[in-house]
């Protein structure tokens, strides 16, 4: 089969490999749509070394839809069938271990162990090819309705729930979201769904245009000091949860005096560089700091949220490529060229 293989950081192409074999409890999906995610292009760069990829060669991508092709009988027992449209997560999670019993198998503690644990497109080879290996709990029917490239994006909407849920955003609240990327604004969808009454999001350029064109309250960061502005908007008070989307230093040391006391910041952007932060906040004024890693069951909740529009995954889909095309792909996200949000790639 074809598939993207990264041989070294920043170095890739699209050869033949062997076609994956359903193990016990797995199948193998012809994948239709991936869609390109910040963390996919930070992987291909080496940003994570040692760790997203363990080592390469290595086949990223995780968002992705397709239809089932070969199932286990393990699969079939729990009713999966030859044809089934579905949509693929990353975490593959042992499912006895502490975290795992307690429905965090997103922080499962048996992660790094592939006899019981793996991360698609992350530790273990990824969906950016015309097939992909998945066992059965990461995988979702698609409603009927959806097509493959909009349940490419339902992987980052859960994320978006996920974050939201982290943030415990409660009717009435004001929520900040700081980064208006593609998960930022499905986390902007997800606040308003949790009952924020108002929902600023805080970025700069083409992107803050389409989130106030999708009715979020908007700052611009190069227009304005943010921390000001949200104490103004909050008659002093501030947000009462900031979502970090963006994972940088700024927007970290930002939500800090913009949060209300006894608020709380969930941080889904990664911090690919360290960040020095103020405790002296935290500590006076019982604010809070929780980190958001993927989604952690999510995917049942959010699918039709999004198949009704609700969370408008659909509307941030921007541009397709084939997979022969994907370093063009790859150029169009990472340089965000005509607006790109999220970029597919139809292997």
């Amino acid at each position: 089969m074809k598939a993207l293989v990264v041989s070294e950081p920043s170095k890739f192409a699209i050869e033949d490999i062997p076609k994956p074999v359903a193990g016990e409890n797995e199948v193998v999906a012809r994948v239709r749509a991936v869609s390109i995610c910040g963390t996919d292009a930070h992987l291909i760069a080496g940003h994570y070394p040692d760790f997203w990829p363990p080592s390469f060669p290595f086949t990223p991508g995780h968002e992705w839809a397709g239809e089932l092709v070969e199932v286990s009988p393990g699969a079939a027992a729990l009713g999966w069938h030859v044809g089934d449209r579905v949509c693929g997560t990353s975490h593959d999670a042992c499912g006895f271990c502490q975290k795992c019993v307690e429905g965090r198998y997103n922080l499962c503690e048996n992660y790094g162990n592939m006899d019981v644990h793996r991360q698609y497109g992350h530790n273990y080879q990824g969906c950016y090819a015309e097939y992909v290996l998945h066992g059965v709990k990461s995988i979702f029917r698609l409603p009927r309705e959806m097509d493959f490239a909009t349940g490419a994006v339902v992987d980052p909407a859960s994320i978006a729930l996920h974050t939201a849920n982290r943030g415990g955003v409660r009717p009435g609240d004001t929520a900040v979201v700081f980064g208006p990327g593609p998960v930022g604004l499905l986390v902007a969808d997800a606040c308003r769904l949790r009952g924020a009454a108002h929902v600023i999001v805080v970025g700069r350029g083409q992107r803050l245009e389409q989130a106030a064109a999708m009715g979020n309250e908007t700052i611009d960061f190069e227009a304005t000091h943010p921390v000001p502005e949200i104490l103004e908007r909050t008659d002093g008070h501030g947000a009462d949860v900031i979502l970090d989307c963006a994972g940088v230093a700024d927007t970290f040391q930002w939500s800090i005096p913009a949060l209300r006391k006894g608020g709380r910041i969930a941080a889904v952007g990664i911090p690919v560089q360290r960040v020095d932060l103020d405790f002296q906040e935290f500590v006076l004024y019982e604010k809070e700091l929780v980190g958001v890693r993927a989604t952690a069951g999510e995917m049942r909740h959010v699918l039709p949220l999004v198949a009704n529009g609700s969370i408008r995954a659909k509307d941030l889909i921007t541009h397709r490529f084939s997979l022969d095309d994907f370093a063009e792909a790859l150029a169009t996200f990472n340089e965000r060229r005509d607006g790109a949000m999220k970029v597919i790639v139809e292997p």
